[in-house]
């Protein structure tokens, strides 16, 4: 559909809906304002009838001096394009809309986490519980007038430590030093953790056997924990396995184990506070993060780097993305068994790219080195040389080496074809992203369906398989590698001389007020900061929409029916890195 009868089909909808559905006419907003009673139709419409197949992005937005609470969603089509940005508004003191999961799955871990966070009831979730918190957390930390124990501001930097220095620990001012507090009405006595049974409560419960799995073979219903501290979880992440004998019948991630409330700290940062921040989400893709978040508050500020340095931003995001490639298929054989020799073969790869982060940023891994308008600091000399010499001779031999020692092994294959697969219509419908959606046969890379920076000036091809299982995710990373290296080698040869920053750089901006939403193709996938200003030095709302997050929500589907040993390696497929998850 051309972007013509596109808005010709939206402005027939806002007629359909006369007085439910009106633009948003804020300064510096965008998108469609829906009524609570007719989001899901409306919902439903523009995914039938436009094509918005992708539901991207959900959050929530506190306007506490209004007294209303605001959800927002970007939903896209998976043929390319900008967003269809609509949203839905309730009162704070009784904050509820219909759940959007019925329509778009993808909606379930993200309208979780808002209500988690945020205190937004969406009523028809299938399982609406905490996911960041425990479930005995009291309040919601996103809420903007919910305040820590020995709360200081609102807004950074603190008054006591700038411009004096006088900073003091908040854990000091309490004689039993733990920076903690409980609800009024609490008391210990009698009081029973409430978290286990929460949990267990949304597990599948199996019928009797003989209506059963179809085996003579007489099975019991087991559930068994994995994590939150084992080595195939690659970090704090615990699964909830039912079994049926030996085989899988539900399986449920829970999460929030690394949960440090990463926005509510962004919030109160100042914009440029928040850069080095980004480096810790996913913390294997500083540069990525970084960019992102670069592109949203450009959009806000409406500023544009200069040439320069959107050629180097765009060096340093591939070289990115193929030191997560790297690590990504080092660790999947490590979780197929492999032990550690195909990673050491990855990590020696790794480290010569990071020895190129170091020099150039001063920083292995949390770089922390794109600024608004542009980067920190030109290359050093002779930097371009080494990174020439590495995308055209060396890493190109490797990714081969690496080729020939897995893709056919036989092992390999037996592990992976066939296990964990997502199919097509599965993974648009539950928001995946990166090489797992591309690896089902979705022709979806935000560098081409939206092109940011100058992506739409470099030949790369979009890697695309169609079985939707571990092997394919496996082959599509690795191809990707390659068109990183194509991409790197036409950055290489075309890097003008020039400007590196966009006017003098600041270590403090006020944003114009309004919201936008910068996105990239992080090595995972789509990787979103959503951002209101109210004009102030500090974020209103800071929301990340974090790929890593957002590809666990099929996760227990795509395992059921498979063994426990499937399930590390339908996980280390789909490639998760906890600072991301959790945030």
């Amino acid at each position: 559909m051309s972007g013509d009868n596109r808005q010709k089909t939206l402005n027939a909808l806002v007629d359909r809906y006369p007085g439910m559905l009106e633009l948003d006419a804020r300064e510096g907003y965008e998108g469609y304002i829906i009524s609570r009673e007719r989001l899901i139709e409306f919902a439903q419409a523009i995914k039938d009838e436009l094509g918005y197949d992708y539901l991207s992005s959900v959050t929530g937005v506190d306007y506490l001096p209004d007294e209303k609470i605001e959800v927002v969603y970007h939903a896209f089509r998976s043929d390319g394009g900008p967003a269809l940005v609509f949203k839905v508004q309730t009162p704070r003191a009784d904050a509820s809309v219909p759940s959007l999961v019925s329509v778009f799955p993808g909606a379930d871990f993200q309208e979780r986490e808002a209500w988690d966070l945020l205190g937004i009831r969406f009523e028809g979730h299938p399982n609406l519980k905490r996911i960041l918190m425990w479930e005995g957390f009291h309040g919601h930390p996103l809420r903007k007038d919910w305040e820590e124990p020995y709360f200081m501001e609102s807004g950074k930097p603190f008054k006591n430590r700038w411009p004096e220095g006088d900073a003091v620990r908040s854990e000091e001012i309490n004689p039993f030093k733990k920076n903690v507090q409980y609800p009024p009405e609490f008391s210990p006595d009698g009081w029973i953790p409430e978290a286990d049974e929460a949990l267990y409560s949304g597990m599948v419960q199996l019928g009797a056997k003989d209506s059963g799995n179809g085996r003579t073979l007489e099975t019991d219903q087991i559930l068994v924990n994995l994590g939150p501290q084992h080595p195939s979880t690659h970090g704090v992440f615990r699964m909830i396995v039912s079994l049926d004998g030996e085989e899988i019948a539900d399986l449920q991630p829970v999460l929030g184990y690394l949960h440090r409330n990463h926005e509510k700290i962004g919030e109160r940062n100042t914009y440029i506070m928040n850069m080095p921040f980004t480096d810790r989400l996913d913390y294997l893709a500083s540069m990525g993060n970084n960019f992102g978040y670069a592109l949203a508050v450009e959009k806000l500020m409406g500023i544009q780097p200069p040439e320069r340095a959107e050629y180097i931003r765009v060096m340093m995001a591939e070289l990115t993305r193929i030191v997560s490639h790297l690590f990504s298929i080092g660790t999947l054989l490590n979780d197929l068994g492999a032990f550690f020799t195909p990673m050491l073969y990855a990590l020696t790869e790794r480290e010569l790219i990071l020895d190129i982060f170091e020099a150039v940023t001063g920083s292995r891994m949390m770089c922390n080195y794109f600024r608004f308008g542009g980067v920190a600091r030109d290359l050093p000399e002779g930097i371009l040389g080494k990174v020439s010499e590495l995308v055209t001779e060396r890493l190109p031999r490797k990714i081969d080496e690496l080729d020939t020692y897995l893709t056919d092994n036989e092992i390999v294959r037996s592990r992976c074809i066939g296990i964990g697969v997502l199919p097509r219509e599965q993974a648009l419908a539950y928001s995946a992203a990166g090489p797992v959606l591309r690896a089902s046969g979705v022709d979806y890379d935000v560098r081409r369906a939206e092109p940011y920076s100058i992506y739409d000036r470099f030949d790369f091809d979009v890697i695309v398989r169609h079985n939707g299982d571990i092997y394919d995710r496996y082959l599509v990373r690795l191809e990707e590698m390659r068109q990183s290296l194509r991409i790197l080698q036409q950055v290489v040869r075309d890097i003008p001389e020039g400007e590196i920053q966009t006017g003098k750089s600041q270590y403090q901006v006020r944003v114009p007020p309004g919201e936008s939403y910068g996105r990239v193709e992080n090595p995972k996938g789509e990787l979103g900061f959503y951002l209101v200003s109210d004009g102030k030095p500090n974020p209103w709302r800071y929301h990340i929409r974090s790929p890593s997050f957002i590809n666990l929500t099929s996760f227990g589907e795509i395992c059921k029916g498979h063994k426990i040993a499937d399930v590390v390696g339908i996980l280390g497929s789909i490639d998760i890195v906890l600072g991301e998850v959790d945030r």
